[in-house]
């Protein structure tokens, strides 16, 4: 079993990478392997709207200047794929939202391939409009017919400089809550056939 993590902050290791780190860790000790894609630095496009994934049906994004199919085809192979962005200006950063655009076409061109894979979004903040970035991305999930996994508070750490994550006992727990939710629910799915 896979989890992909895909890191939409501009920041490389900052705290939305180390609220992955958490969840990580519990999926690891359950034997579950583990994988951070971070777009800092990767500039991706948005979606030009020219619907050539409903005519090629190839699972790839004709625009392929960008690592955006890499992440495709990570997101194809993984069992659970984790969404995780800052909140910029109350929504989700640029990349995160280019990556979930061109992805999601993608994926509802292709057959809906990410049909039934576990979905889970976590949100760094300093202050407020972490809700509706946590809602942006589990838009993804639901229109893609993916099984949301849920944790023991909404999703979110409290963090502006690198590092300051660490002090947010609750966000912590959260992380730690869902990481051991995810990998139960995985455990769970994957029962092998009798």
């Amino acid at each position: 079993m896979k989890v992909a993590a895909f890191n939409g902050s501009a920041r490389k290791n900052g705290n939305t990478s180390m609220m992955i780190q958490y969840i990580f860790a519990e999926l690891e000790k359950a034997g579950i392997d583990t994988e951070e894609i971070q777009l800092a630095g990767e500039h991706p496009h948005g979606c030009i709207a020219c619907y050539q994934c409903f005519k090629k049906k190839n699972e790839k994004c004709i625009v392929d200047v960008d690592c955006i199919n890499s992440c495709i085809e990570k997101m194809v192979e993984a069992d659970a794929i984790i969404l995780a962005s800052p909140t910029y200006f109350a929504d989700i950063s640029p990349e995160m939202k280019a990556l979930i655009d061109r992805a999601g076409m993608v994926a509802r061109a292709n057959n809906d391939m990410f049909k039934r894979k576990i979905g889970a979004a976590v949100v760094a903040r300093r202050r407020g409009g972490a809700i509706h970035a946590f809602d942006s991305m589990n838009h993804l999930f639901t229109i893609s017919q993916m099984i949301i996994v849920g944790s023991s508070y909404w999703n979110i750490g409290i963090g502006r400089e690198k590092g300051e994550f660490a002090d947010d006992t609750e966000g912590v727990a959260t992380m730690q809550d869902l990481g051991k939710n995810m990998a139960w629910l995985l455990n769970k799915l994957n029962i092998p056939a009798a």
